[in-house]
């Protein structure tokens, strides 16, 4: 295909070509898929469940997995760790040379299901107890934070694509409606839009988050916060997606669909939101770090996910403190894990809208 000429190329293929010569892009996209694999795949690939926890390994630093016994190559393995206290009654965390635990592939473990409904105790990797390996070091309660990330991203990138889906569907039928009809509902409608934008998002996001029973479970908590975040966004969309169907609802296919006897809905839903798709993709792809953002925000202020249940945003809430930040640097890793994610999701939008643009233009014209 990359050798094919432009001139017998469709819009699509065009912008694929684009997209596929923007290597940051495409290093970005291969950043999320990895990451969305980890998040699928969290149970088999963390060598612990989110809430194996050993009280005795609080904040215990990142181990040292050693290739080399005595100078000589060996397989990979970890020592035992010792803990003991200074005189200022400060952790002090070293190794055990006594004791050596090699690290095992495809060993038994916690139990989980895998992919939700298989039961099985395989972990690709981890060592046998009462070792124990932290491969970026240990939460305040002794939980692995590696393993917890894993479990983490579930939550925090599976709430931005569907709190995406969910603004973007309610986004482009209510767009769609206005833009067709126009008139008393096109003023309606966009009236009731402007009002859900003209407060600011995250005190709105407060607000419906108070409205939420405080009896409410993680899993219930998850869902109320993809339908608020889900409230918050379908505004802005709508009015772009209006001002794009004032225009297209007096092109030619249009009429044609009209005069054999569509039905308004058909009409909007398959002949007219269909060609607002090429803006709908990147505005999509820019919209999801603000979801994932929004339920990080909620989760580090103690009002979203809950412990024991992990999230890149309740995992942040132990680097409130300077002082926690300073002696144990390695609970700061979510936020790392945050920030790579957004910036993927915004390098790849912008990679999207300069591949698009062309048709972008084309779709605006009357």
């Amino acid at each position: 295909m990359t050798n094919k000429p432009y001139e017998s190329m469709s819009e699509f293929q065009m912008a694929l070509r684009t997209f596929s010569r923007n290597r940051v892009a495409l290093f970005c996209v291969l950043v999320l898929f990895l990451l969305y694999m980890g998040a699928i795949f969290a149970d088999f690939l963390s060598p612990y469940r989110y809430d194996n926890e050993d009280r005795r390994y609080s904040y215990c630093p990142p181990t040292q997995i050693h290739f080399f016994d005595d100078g000589a190559p060996s397989w990979p393995f970890v020592y035992g760790i010792d803990l003991e206290y200074n005189e200022y009654h400060k952790r002090i965390y070293t190794e055990d040379r006594s004791k050596k635990y090699p690290v095992k592939l495809l060993m038994k473990g916690d139990e989980y299901r895998l992919l939700g409904f298989i039961p099985i105790k395989t972990h690709l990797w981890g060592v046998e107890a009462p070792g124990r390996v932290y491969l970026i070091g240990a939460d305040s309660r002794g939980r692995d934070l590696w393993s917890r990330i894993l479990y983490g991203s579930r939550v925090s990138l599976s709430i931005g694509l569907i709190g995406v889906f969910i603004s973007f569907t309610i986004g482009l039928l209510v767009g769609g409606i206005s833009g067709y009809y126009g008139g008393r509902v096109d003023n309606i409608l966009m009236r009731i839009a402007e009002m859900v934008m003209m407060v600011p998002g995250f005190y709105l996001l407060l607000a419906l988050r108070a409205a939420v029973p405080p009896d409410f479970n993680s899993v219930q908590v998850y869902f109320a916060i993809i339908i608020i975040l889900s409230f918050i966004g379908w505004a802005g969309l709508a009015r772009i997606i209006r001002g794009m169907c004032l225009s297209l609802r007096e092109r030619e296919f249009v009429m044609a669909a009209k005069s054999i006897g569509l039905s308004d809905f058909k009409i909007i839903v398959r002949h007219i939101l269909p060609h607002t798709l090429s803006y709908s993709i990147f505005a999509v792809m820019l919209s999801i770090p603000g979801y994932i953002l929004g339920e990080s925000a909620l989760s580090l202020i103690g009002l979203g996910i809950q412990d024991p249940f992990a999230s890149w945003g309740n995992m942040l809430s132990d680097a409130m403190s300077i002082v926690k930040i300073k002696f144990y640097p390695w609970i700061l890793v979510p936020g790392f894990f945050i920030f790579i994610t957004v910036i993927s999701f915004n390098v790849v939008g912008d990679a999207l809208r300069d591949a698009l643009d062309p048709m972008l233009k084309s779709e605006g014209q009357g």
